[in-house]
């Protein structure tokens, strides 16, 4: 695969689980993700797209 071809870093595609784990996303806003993308999307599409609700309230 040539280096056009290779995806960058945020055209990676993740799974919305995964993602949501490793972002510590509520339960709720994985839902909402998964509503939204199905099971996998892009980086930049979660990233953008995602809300993190503080743990310090």
């Amino acid at each position: 695969m040539s280096d056009a071809e290779r995806p960058g870093s945020s055209e990676q595609i993740w799974s919305v689980f995964e993602f949501a784990r490793r972002y510590r996303l509520v339960k709720r806003e994985e839902n909402r993700l998964l509503m939204l993308y199905g099971p996998t999307a892009s980086l930049r599409d979660l990233l953008a797209n995602a809300q993190r609700h503080s743990l310090i309230s």
